[in-house]
């Protein structure tokens, strides 16, 4: 193996351990908010998106953007969530082709709930993983990342 080959498998190890950290969240977070909310994690993270705006608001496409989803898949999200009350589209004031997503009181008081919800979630599944010898050096990175950013 040349020092290129060691190379790719570096970061084809580290994308593995990544993947596999990624896998393990979402998985115990899709666990705590459907049992404690109600809430996919998507879900989720369109009402969490949608709380950090002015207004409440975002465009269809920033939304999509947001969750990694297409816009296709993101329109169906953004209905099945309206359905339940949590969000209502509203045409662009200045410019009529464009449509804002918004929570409704009912979506923030489910966001206010869940919160507290996935971020424990978030903080044990975290703590649990970092007990794993494979898992550790990337936990530990992250909370490093949280810190720095705070």
């Amino acid at each position: 193996m040349s020092i290129d080959d060691d190379a790719v498998e570096v970061r084809a190890q580290g994308w593995r351990t990544l993947a596999a950290l990624h896998g393990v969240i979402e998985t115990g977070l899709e666990r705590a908010l459907s049992a404690e909310v109600k809430l996919s994690v998507v879900e989720y993270t369109v009402l969490d998106a949608l709380s950090r705006q002015d207004g409440w608001h975002m465009r269809m496409q920033q939304l999509a953007r947001a969750t990694a989803l297409s816009a296709s898949a993101t329109t169906r999200l953004v209905t099945r969530l309206e359905d339940r009350g949590l969000l209502t589209r509203i045409l662009c004031a200045d410019d009529r082709r464009g449509i804002y997503t918004e929570l409704t009181a009912a979506g923030r008081d489910l966001y206010e709930k869940a919160k507290p919800v996935h971020d424990e979630a978030l903080e044990r599944i975290l703590d649990d993983a970092g007990e794993h010898r494979e898992l550790a050096a990337l936990v530990a990175a992250l909370h490093e990342v949280s810190r720095a950013s705070a």
